[in-house]
């Protein structure tokens, strides 16, 4: 049993599968978000589709950082975290304007105070207010805030984003095919609308990341963040305190990054480069991943039979994913399996079409390339190749 199923979590969600495989599956089966039958206009030719999501255990990273430190800064991107990992999500259907956002937040008034909360919504409206600045209109619909401190041990920051939409410029991902091509969108660097250097981990993977990284001395020191349950010798098993600085060589520089800042990097959008190719090249766009839950394996739930994805001039990964499988000692496949690897946007196309999106991508100042393709196959499989080792999943 790898280090993540003993501390409780599965990257695969085998369970919540299983849970929901009887379940409606919309208009779509393929597609990355369910997409449903315009039931708030009642026109045959528009979709809806709400999707709920979060910053999962990237808000215990960010309550570590703020009691060694006292950044509130950290909540900030921890509100853009929960709101990114419902946007890109829609993105992927094909949805880059008319959001409606609620947030969800639930805390133990004991660790967490208000000026906590403000940090929090005062960064979701900041995020809100960039976007706009892009083009892109999102509604903050407010939300529930509830103080329920035998629910939560620390805080968990959540949201519901919902749009209805023209079903002509819906992506499903039927039209992944053999002889597309796979363009990866880099998570990592600074893009044009970034502050500071991102590291690339985004929202997925959190709880390996924080408990194979950080020392034993956050389990000692702050005991309200983790679960009692688990056995000791999972939990905070690294070598690293959130301060400690490690070199990261980006844009020609080499920075000093403290390892929580790495950590805590909020999720990257792709909201301004994808509403600009959405509208401009939607006709070329056969589908579209975000590698979330499942990292690099995420495409597996959506494409159809018959197809294998072969992903072999993967990015580099940035430094802050060696530093985690030093630290884990987990093997290639289950990295794979759990982080994004420094890729969390894939675009799946024909290859004369290839370069539009590249091109686009560098406007931003988003690391783009072709990290593979799609072949034709007897069943559906990815294989993963990085230099002379190959994964099969």
């Amino acid at each position: 049993m790898s280090l993540y199923q003993q501390r409780g979590v599965s990257a695969q969600k085998e369970e919540v599968h299983a849970a929901t495989a009887a379940l409606d599956k919309g208009l779509f089966p393929h597609a990355f978000c369910k997409v449903y039958p315009d039931y708030l206009g009642g026109d045959d030719q528009w979709i809806n589709v709400m999707h709920a999501d979060g910053a999962g255990t990237k808000s215990i990273l960010a309550y570590l950082y703020w009691k060694e430190t006292g950044d509130l800064d950290v909540w900030k991107g921890i509100a853009q975290d929960a709101i990114v990992m419902n946007i890109d999500d829609l993105l992927c259907v094909g949805i880059h304007d008319q959001f409606l956002f609620s947030s969800t937040i639930d805390r133990n008034k004991t660790m967490i105070p208000g000026e906590v909360l403000q940090a929090i919504i005062h960064g979701t409206q900041a995020f809100f207010d960039q976007m706009s600045d892009y083009g892109v209109n999102i509604r903050f619909m407010g939300g529930e805030t509830a103080d329920v401190g035998d629910v939560v041990r620390t805080i968990a920051v959540n949201g519901t984003m919902t749009a209805r939409w023209p079903l002509h410029a819906t992506i499903t991902n039927e039209h992944i095919q053999p002889g597309d091509v796979i363009v990866g969108l880099a998570s990592f660097g600074r893009c044009a609308y970034e502050q500071v250097y991102n590291s690339g981990i985004g929202s997925n993977g959190l709880t390996s990341a924080r408990h194979d990284a950080l020392a034993k001395y956050y389990a000692d020191q702050y005991p309200e963040t983790y679960d009692p349950s688990l056995a000791r010798e999972v939990v905070y098993i690294g070598a690293h305190r959130m301060t400690d600085l490690v070199g990261v060589s980006h844009g020609g520089i080499l920075e000093q990054i403290p390892v929580g800042k790495l950590l805590l990097s909020p999720t990257r959008t792709y909201l301004p480069l994808m509403q600009e190719v959405l509208k401009n090249h939607f006709h070329a766009i056969h589908g579209l991943i975000h590698n979330s839950g499942g990292g690099l394996t995420k495409v597996l739930k959506y494409v159809g039979d018959n197809v294998r994805i072969i992903k072999d001039n993967l990015f580099d990964p940035p430094p802050v994913f060696p530093l985690l499988q030093a630290a884990s000692g987990a093997d290639a496949r289950e990295m794979s399996q759990v982080f994004n690897m420094g890729q969390r946007l894939e675009i799946y196309t024909s290859s004369k079409d290839a370069p539009l999106f590249l091109d686009a991508a560098a406007r931003y100042g988003i690391e783009a390339r072709v990290i593979g393709r799609v072949e034709a196959a007897s069943k559906k499989e990815l294989v993963i190749r990085r230099g002379e080792e190959s994964i099969v999943f």
